[in-house]
């Protein structure tokens, strides 16, 4: 099976301090893999490392066997990788319909140009109508991003993260902050949005990650302890010991 994602001994330090600590991890195409672990493990930084937000330290970050490294956010993703995250990020007063048709835009090679109509381009039309409809805000598609519930603002990103038509897909808790329905149709829909794609997701809710993920790494005070099934990571001591405890049972 061809790799989707690969850190090769990445390491990142803030003056003296070491955040992220040799890690070395394999994510397959098409795999669904979740990165968990205490508050200041590194998720997040390591997060910002792969989408190209902070520069390793030292190491080496493969996507598809390409070096990304050092690029910048927009490079990388023009190779096909999109990430949503932690604090909801969407245009509060634009309407849902024109936070997508946004991403949409720019996937489709549409470039800012006053003498066109936007509305005149109906392959750009009909991408953002789909996209609407899988993420099940065709009902509020003029209605101003900023006044949608939590769980839609979250559904919307979730939205405007697949429209470029990103292979690998990156989402920084996504169902943080959600009611127990609610996280039920986030991960519905997480699960039929990235069929076919490589989904990386950081996740403190152990039921989602239980229940989404192919395989869980754990990562604590930067080094990844243990990486498996989550049959595998339910049942390893010193996950149970370093982070899920009870959960784990």
């Amino acid at each position: 099976m061809s790799t989707a994602i690969e850190l090769r001994g990445v390491e990142k330090s803030f003056g003296i301090t070491k955040v992220i600590q040799n890690i070395n991890l394999t994510i397959a195409q098409g795999e669904r893999h979740a990165l968990i672990g205490p508050n200041g493990a590194g998720k997040s930084t390591t997060f910002n490392l792969i989408s190209g937000y902070m520069r390793p330290t030292t190491g080496s970050i493969l996507l598809r066997g390409e070096e990304i490294a050092g690029m910048k956010p927009f490079q990388i993703n023009r190779r096909g990788l999109s990430r949503s995250f932690q604090v909801t990020n969407v245009f509060a007063n634009m309407t849902v319909w024109e936070n997508l048709r946004c991403a949409v835009l720019w996937a489709t090679g549409h470039r800012y140009a006053f003498w066109k109509n936007v509305d005149n381009l109906p392959e750009v039309r009909e991408r953002t109508a789909q996209i609407l409809e899988d993420i099940h805000l065709t009902s509020r598609r003029d209605v101003p991003a900023g006044l949608l519930t939590y769980a839609e603002q979250r559904a919307l990103e979730i939205g405007i993260t697949i429209a470029g038509g990103a292979n690998v897909i990156l989402l920084d808790e996504p169902t943080a902050g959600m009611s127990h329905a609610e996280t039920e149709r986030a991960v519905t829909l997480i699960r039929r949005l990235t069929e076919g794609r490589t989904l990386l997701i950081v996740e403190h809710d152990m039921s989602v990650v239980f229940g989404l993920a192919d395989r869980i790494s754990v990562l604590v005070y930067g080094q990844i302890i243990a990486s498996g099934t989550p049959d595998e990571i339910r049942g390893n001591p010193k996950v149970k010991e370093a982070y899920l405890g009870e959960e784990a049972a």
